[in-house]
């Protein structure tokens, strides 16, 4: 499929560009764009941390006191929950979220939301290299492209220092190498866009 360049201001650019239909023309399916939004959600939440319970402390398990006689209860040890340094009565569980998910779907559910986007909110760009490296001089340009309050640029190798800089401080920007790109980013964005060493970048992600 061809697409235009544009440019960052949204005005037509010089030329157009070839996009693979194995990676931009796949028709998206929900199941498997929320498998992997759901696993890489689940990969960032850290590992809830366990308390020491009865049976993790190190204490004597010499029965305590006399069975009868000493005028307080029967303890059998001093990890009891009721000393001082004993464990912790109905502690929290370790609980861990690292979930796995198929390489082969990973891959397919950023192929499907590239191609989401694709139909409906994907710009294309020769280069993000900007005469005025500015963050008000880019804020101009974006308004000017009516992108939406959320846009993704995602750049080839590494990211455009100029760029970077100029799109830092901006609420609701956010650039990404090629190698950074995933399928979460991608979705909650409105626009999406894409420099020609991104799309080559991707592209060859896939065919390699």
């Amino acid at each position: 499929m061809k697409v235009k360049l544009s440019n960052i201001d949204g005005s037509a650019g010089k030329g157009d560009i070839e996009l693979s239909d194995a990676v931009f023309g796949l028709e998206p399916r929900a199941d498997i764009l929320h498998r992997v939004v759901t696993w890489q959600l689940e990969n960032r939440r850290g590992i809830a941390r366990a308390t020491r319970e009865r049976s993790d402390v190190a204490r004597t398990g010499k029965k305590f006191g006399r069975q009868k006689g000493g005028g307080t209860a029967r303890h059998g040890d001093r990890a009891a929950p009721v000393f001082i340094g004993g464990g912790k009565a109905h502690g929290a569980r370790r609980r861990e979220f690292d979930i796995s998910l198929n390489k082969k779907i990973r891959a397919l559910g950023l192929k499907m939301a590239l191609s989401a986007k694709a139909q409906s909110g994907l710009i294309v760009v020769d280069t993000l290299e900007l005469k005025d490296a500015k963050t008000k001089a880019l804020s101009l340009q974006l308004a000017k492209a009516g992108f939406g309050k959320k846009v993704l640029i995602i750049d080839g190798e590494q990211v455009d220092a100029g760029f970077a800089r100029a799109a830092g401080n901006l609420i609701g920007v956010n650039v990404l190498p090629a190698v950074g790109a995933n399928v979460y980013d991608i979705l909650k964005h409105d626009t999406l866009v894409l420099t020609r060493a991104a799309v080559e970048k991707l592209e060859a992600r896939f065919n390699g």
